[in-house]
C-alpha cells in the first residue's frame, strides 16, 4: 500500500488540531478502517486476472499489426489500427455499449468452444466497402438497408482477413477460425448469459479519413481452457516451443542428412614460375610442401574441418579422420 509522506507543516498542524479538539483520534481510526471496505458488485465479476488480461492485450497488438497490414494493401489506402482497451465486463454491458444498428461477426474457433463477435462500426464498414469498390473510402451508415451485393462483398473481405487472426493467435493456441453469421442488429445475438464475463478488446481503427471502433468480443468459455497459457510464466517458459524442439530436431537431421557438401582432401602445395608451369613435361616431378610425416587437411566446402591421413579402404584410396581442427569455421576461403 503506497504511503503519503506529510510536511512539518502538516504534521504540525494535525497536532495542533487533536491538542485543540478540533479533531478526534478515534474519528481518524473509524476514518482508516471505512477505508478498507470497498463495495464488489458480483454481477461483474473479475473472471481473469491482470497478468491474463496482459497477454491477451499483447496478442491483440500483434493481431492489430497484422490486420494494419492486410487491410492497406487490400485496400490500397492509409489504414492505422491500434488497441485502445483490453477490459472484462459483463455480456449484457458489452451489448448495451454497441449501437442499436452495426456490422456484427460472429467467428467459431475451433477446438475452442464458444464463439467470439467482431463489431465494426459502420463507418469503418462502409469505408472499406467503398474502398473495394473503387471510391475514395467515404462512409456512408445505411446499415439497416444492406444490399446482397453489399454483403457479400463485406463478408469475403471479413473471411480473408480470419488468417491474420489464426496468426495472431498460434503463439498461444492453433485456431481454425470460421465466419459463421453475419448480423446488423445485436439484440439478435445471444452467445452466452448475460451475466457471463466476457473480454472486449478495442481497436482504434483508421481508413483513410473515417475513423471509429473494432470491438472483439470473447466470452469466458472460449479462453477457459487456455487461460493457463495466458499467464507470464508460459510466456517466459514458452512450453509449447519446448515440447515441440524433440520433433523439430528430428525434421532439421533428417534434411541435413540430405544436403550435399564439397568434401576435398589436399594433397600439398607447390609454388612455380609461370616458366616452369609451361614447359612441364612428361615424368616430370613437382615437389609439395606437405611431409609424409604430417597429416592432410580436409576441407568441407573450402574451410579446413579435419587432419587426416590418407590410406586404402576396399581398394579404393581413403582417409581416416584423426581430429578435428578447432576454430575451422572462422577460416576464410
Amino acid at each position: 500500500m503506497a504511503e503519503e509522506v506529510l510536511s512539518q507543516n502538516e504534521i504540525d498542524a494535525l497536532l495542533s488540531a487533536l491538542s485543540s479538539g478540533e479533531m478526534d483520534a478515534n474519528q481518524l481510526k473509524q476514518e482508516e478502517k471505512d477505508k478498507r471496505i470497498r463495495i464488489y458488485d458480483f454481477k461483474r465479476a473479475l473472471r481473469f486476472s491482470k497478468d491474463q488480461i496482459r497477454s491477451i492485450s499483447r496478442i491483440h497488438e500483434n493481431f492489430a499489426r497484422l490486420l494494419t497490414t492486410f487491410f492497406s494493401a487490400q485496400l490500397r489506402t492509409y489504414v492505422h489500427i491500434s488497441v485502445a482497451s483490453v477490459d472484462q465486463v459483463p455480456y449484457e454491458e458489452f451489448i448495451r455499449s454497441i449501437p442499436t444498428m452495426t456490422i456484427l461477426n460472429i467467428y467459431s474457433v475451433s477446438p475452442l468452444n464458444g464463439r467470439i463477435i467482431f463489431e465494426f462500426n459502420p463507418n469503418i464498414a462502409y469505408a472499406m466497402m467503398d474502398r473495394l469498390l473503387g471510391g475514395k473510402g467515404n462512409s456512408i451508415n445505411k446499415v439497416e438497408s444492406l444490399t446482397e451485393i453489399e454483403t457479400t462483398l463485406m463478408t469475403q473481405l471479413f473471411e480473408k482477413a480470419l488468417d491474420n487472426l489464426q496468426e495472431a493467435w498460434s503463439s498461444v493456441v492453433e485456431i481454425d477460425p470460421v465466419l459463421e453469421e453475419f448480423e446488423v442488429n445485436p439484440q439478435f445475438l445471444q452467445l452466452v448469459s448475460p451475466n457471463e464475463t466476457v473480454v472486449v478488446v478495442s481497436l482504434n481503427t483508421t481508413i483513410g479519413e473515417s475513423s471509429g471502433m473494432i470491438n472483439i468480443c470473447i466470452p469466458h468459455v472460449v479462453l477457459e481452457p487456455i487461460i493457463p497459457k495466458l499467464s507470464v510464466h508460459y510466456w517466459m517458459q514458452n512450453e509449447s516451443t519446448k515440447e515441440s524442439k524433440p520433433e523439430e530436431y528430428e525434421n532439421l537431421a533428417k534434411s541435413i542428412e540430405k544436403a550435399v557438401v564439397d568434401l576435398r582432401v589436399i594433397l600439398g602445395e607447390s609454388t612455380i614460375s609461370m616458366n616452369e608451369l609451361l614447359h612441364l613435361n612428361e615424368n616430370d616431378v613437382i615437389q609439395l610442401n606437405q611431409s609424409i610425416d604430417t597429416p592432410l587437411k580436409l576441407n568441407i566446402d573450402k574451410q579446413q574441418k579435419f587432419h587426416v591421413q590418407p590410406g586404402k579402404r576396399r581398394n579404393k584410396i581413403a582417409v581416416q579422420v584423426i581430429e578435428e581442427i578447432k576454430g575451422g569455421n572462422e577460416d576464410d576461403e
